[in-house]
């Protein structure tokens, strides 16, 4: 997944979840925030951060920039700091990506997917993705997107999500009725240690997450490459459904 053009900013602040404030070329800038999430621990005042440009392609933009990626400090990294994309869709995009190319193998789709489908109803709920394998099966899928890490270990939410619950439950339903189903995080960094849910943010989250694993509805993760400008899944990571945090 790639941006066609991105420039680099310093972020000042976030008077809400839709805008920031952003420091271009010495001058303030206010752009739009391509994540509804709460994201404070990644943008801070000061930190490093990289936006989509529109200047070459308005049309009904109110702002001329997107935020997608911010550089969270962090001294394990040689360069000081691990760069983390913050854009709510890229995780879907990334997702169909492999999907479609067969670079990721859903378990139980061995012999590969001949039909993919976005955004699919399904009971009361939409979810990001229909697969239908080429020995008939199908599938369910829904994407959740991770920014939050803390050492290592990351994490969903970061702030409560009855959608996300309701998705959930709804999982479990079509296992009843004879679909495969996957929740799939896509962690917007790389190189991390395993992912849990966040029960202290949302305990429900948590619970929902752990009853529909025990009920046949796959949970996996996977870190993604991500760069200044591009975001590609990268490889499977430990899921630890607890949500109990190993720290160092």
């Amino acid at each position: 997944m790639r941006y066609s053009k991105v420039q680099k900013g310093t972020f000042l602040s976030r008077p809400n979840r839709f805008v920031a404030h952003v420091l271009m070329d010495g001058k303030e800038q206010v752009v739009h925030v391509k994540n509804t999430g709460r994201c404070r621990e990644i943008l801070q005042p000061g930190v490093t951060v990289y936006l989509e440009d529109f200047t070459d392609d308005l049309r009904h933009r109110k702002t001329k920039y997107s935020l997608v990626a911010a550089e969270k400090p962090d001294s394990t990294f040689e360069s000081g700091y691990r760069l983390i994309n913050i854009d709510s869709q890229a995780p879907n995009k990334a997702a169909a990506e492999v999907l479609e190319s067969g670079a990721i193998q859903l378990p139980g789709f061995e012999s590969g997917i001949k039909h993919i489908k976005a955004e699919h109803v399904f009971g009361s709920s939409r979810f990001d993705f229909f697969v239908e394998g080429r020995n008939d099966e199908k599938a369910l899928i829904e994407i959740k997107g991770v920014t939050l890490e803390k050492q290592g270990a990351t994490l969903f939410p970061d702030a409560p999500t009855e959608r996300g619950v309701k998705h959930i439950y709804e999982l479990i339903e079509a296992v009843d009725q004879g679909f495969k189903a996957f929740v799939i995080f896509i962690i917007q960094m790389q190189d991390v240690l395993y992912f849990a849910p966040n029960d202290e943010m949302h305990l429900a989250f948590g619970q929902a997450l752990r009853e529909a694993a025990k009920k046949g509805v796959q949970v996996l993760a996977y870190d993604c490459r991500v760069t200044e400008s591009t975001m590609d899944v990268r490889q499977g990571v430990a899921v630890r459904l607890s949500g109990t945090l190993d720290l160092v």
